[in-house]
Order: C-alpha cells, then sequence, then structure tokens
C-alpha cells in the first residue's frame, strides 16, 4: 500500500454510530471493545497526486495549502478569481479541470440545477459535524439538504471606509447607511477622496433596493428599472467597479469608500495598521440591512480528481484549520467546534460575527430566474459603461 492510500484509509475512519450494523442502539451505550469492533473502514481508490482549485482572491491562510500538501503529498494548482460571473461561466462551458471550486449559494443554487457539481460523498467526510446547523438550515435553502457543497466561509457586504478622509471630506457622512454609495449628494461630496463598487451586479442592485425600501430579490423589473436609475445617477462619482482592488487602495489611502465583503474591508484595515501609514479603516453594516452570503466548497461534475477533492474539503473543516483561515481573512467560518482557536478579536468584531439585532436585518442572495439575469446583465452593463 502506498503512503498516500494508507493516509486515504486511516483518514476516513467512520465510527460506528454512522456505519455501524446494529440494531439502533448508540454508540456510547455499547461497551468500548464493542464499539471498536464496528469501526468501519471506508476504502478510497488513490487518485495520482494532484489538486487543482479554484477560489477567491485573499481567502485561505498563508500556510492551508502548504500544510496539505506536506501532509498528503499531493500538490495543489491553486488558481483565484474575484467574481461569481467568472467562475459560472467556466463552469457552465464545462470541461474547467477544477476539483474544487468556491462559488456563492446563490450562484451554486442554479448551477446545481444545471447538472454542474456532483452530489458529495459524505462517506469521505468524516468532519461534517462539525458544521453549524443553524447555517447550514440557511445554506438548505441554496442546497436541499446540503447534498452538493459544504460552506467554506460566510459575511455580509456593506461598506468600507477611511475615517479620517472621509471626516475631512464630509463630517456629517452617513456611514451607517447605503446613502453612502446610493445618494448622489453625498456620493458626490465623497468622490473627492475615491469612491468605487463592486463587480457584483446581483449584491449591488439588491443593496440599491434595500436603501430604496423595496424587496432586494424583486425581480420586478419596475424595481430593476428604478435601481438603475439609482446606479446611473451616480455612476460620475464612482472612481471604478472592481472586486478586489480595493482592498490595497483602502489600505494605502487611494480610495476614501468603497462597498465591499466584509473581510476584505478587514484584510485593508489589517494591512493599513501594519503599514503603520495613520489610515484607519471601518466596516459599516448599512442600517437598511445588506445581503448574509455563503462560499461554498463544491467538486464540478467532471472533477479529474474527486477523491482529492473531498480529502480537501474534509481537511478544511477540520476546527483548527477553519480557525486559522478566519483568522488570517477575517471572514467568518461556519465550524461550531473552531471557536476555541478563533482569535477574541474576530470573534468578538461585529462586523465579522453580527450580533442578533444586526443579523435581524441581513437578507438572503436568493437565485435569480435566467430572464431576470439577462435583463440584470443588460442594466449592469450600462452602469459601467456609463451609458
Amino acid at each position: 500500500m502506498s503512503p498516500l492510500q494508507l493516509f486515504y484509509r486511516t483518514t476516513l475512519l467512520l465510527g460506528g454510530l454512522a456505519l455501524a450494523t446494529g440494531c439502533g442502539q448508540k454508540a456510547e451505550d455499547k461497551p468500548a471493545a464493542a464499539a471498536e469492533e464496528e469501526v468501519v473502514v471506508v476504502e478510497v481508490e488513490a487518485e495520482e497526486p494532484v489538486l487543482n482549485v479554484y477560489n477567491w482572491s485573499d481567502y485561505i491562510a498563508e500556510d492551508t495549502i502548504a500544510n496539505f500538501e506536506e501532509r498528503t503529498g499531493i500538490t495543489v494548482n491553486y488558481d483565484v478569481f474575484d467574481s461569481n460571473e467568472v467562475v459560472e461561466a467556466k463552469l457552465l462551458a464545462g470541461n474547467t479541470g477544477y476539483d474544487i471550486v468556491v462559488p456563492t449559494a446563490s450562484f451554486l443554487e442554479r448551477q446545481i440545477k444545471a447538472g454542474v457539481f456532483r452530489k458529495l460523498d459524505r462517506d469521505q467526510l468524516s468532519n461534517w459535524s462539525n458544521l453549524d446547523g443553524d447555517i447550514m438550515a440557511r445554506v438548505s435553502k441554496h442546497d436541499p439538504d446540503n447534498q452538493h457543497a459544504a460552506v467554506y466561509m460566510w459575511g455580509t457586504t456593506g461598506i468600507g471606509f477611511d475615517e479620517v478622509k472621509v471626516a475631512e471630506v464630509f463630517p456629517d457622512a452617513p456611514t451607517d447607511s447605503w446613502a453612502m454609495l446610493f445618494d448622489p449628494e453625498v456620493i458626490a461630496k465623497l468622490s473627492a477622496c475615491g469612491v468605487t463598487l463592486l463587480d457584483a451586479p446581483t449584491e449591488a442592485v439588491s443593496a440599491v433596493l434595500a436603501y430604496l425600501g423595496r424587496d432586494p430579490n424583486s425581480e420586478d423589473l419596475a424595481d430593476l428599472a428604478a435601481a438603475e436609475e439609482v446606479l446611473m445617477s451616480i455612476r460620475p462619482f464612482v472612481r471604478y467597479i472592481h472586486s478586489s482592488q480595493q482592498i490595497n487602495d483602502l489600505a494605502n489611502g487611494e480610495i476614501c469608500v468603497a462597498m465591499g465583503w466584509s473581510g476584505d474591508m478587514m484584510i485593508a484595515a489589517d494591512r493599513a495598521s501594519e503599514a503603520e501609514n495613520g489610515i484607519e479603516i471601518a466596516y459599516s453594516i448599512p442600517k437598511q440591512g445588506t445581503v448574509i452570503w455563503f462560499d461554498m466548497l463544491a467538486i464540478p461534475a467532471d472533477a479529474p480528481h474527486p477523491n482529492n477533492a473531498h480529502l480537501f474539503i474534509n481537511y478544511l473543516l477540520e476546527p483548527e484549520v477553519a480557525a486559522a483561515i478566519s483568522n488570517y481573512v477575517f471572514y467568518a467560518n461556519p465550524n461550531s467546534a473552531s471557536v476555541e482557536f478563533v482569535e477574541a478579536e474576530i470573534l468578538e468584531d461585529p462586523g465579522i460575527y453580527p450580533p442578533d439585532e444586526v443579523k435581524a436585518k441581513l437578507y438572503p442572495d436568493l437565485a435569480r430566474s435566467a430572464e431576470y439575469t439577462r435583463n440584470l446583465t443588460r442594466t449592469w452593463t450600462r452602469f459601467k459603461t456609463g451609458q
């Protein structure tokens, strides 16, 4: 038996509670010797030691991949993206060559319907029980019974801003409101120090609708038209539309306000602090509410190394591994068992783990119909081009 095969055998041991042949008696009620006898080895044929991963940029700890490679002998080819739309286009075209991809749950939902992903083999995921039940229940609205993916990280979309620069150009700026971005009079004042938006049409339009007091998940074309009117009114004051550039630009003082994902804004704050450049970045969850999103670990139906992919997912579900990623990227993880390993400043930050009163205002990002998506794409193209 090769070392890799031995690793598979020893890693994928499942207790008698899951696969025992007994008559319903709980494992903890049985003698230790009997419990040991019922341990089942799940044999998985070893694949070539290669794993191809496609994940968001700035979204993993520095040593996560290296530690996995050292432990397993599997070489990881790691590519990054910064847009769900880019991932979806590749997945729908097929033959990506990727073993693991990390789409957001709303995109995963419609990709499942398109037959893009294979179902997970829970027998290969001994750490599945570490996942938080409430989080998984929320995600099951996108992936019924959580059959196709495991949650990687979760967070919110809000406003990152340079506290000093914003105070200088607009002392009374409504930093707790989407008005920072969607009120033309407000963003016009802030544009002097640089304002950016995510290149994420679904989230941006949903945020505008929340700001307008409308259903963020509406597919009513009248609501889309109202959102487009707001977007076009602020377009002259938006420096650029991008989903990763704003991290460094906030940290370096190139811009002062950005629509961004919670962890990315925390990364910007951390980089500014490390640079000791006097820049202080804050993150605000708008009072009108915002999306709570979940990024998912999924295996394409045509993945060349599905067993290695399961091994990697199981590794990411280890409490210490999940916590190390949260500590590095400033995103909340769904791993209940990881709490004791997550740094206190992360757990206690309301921008990362929002309190209950804020959670009550968070809305899901539901999958949109194909027809609505086509209209949304046209709206977004007009907004990006300013035409």
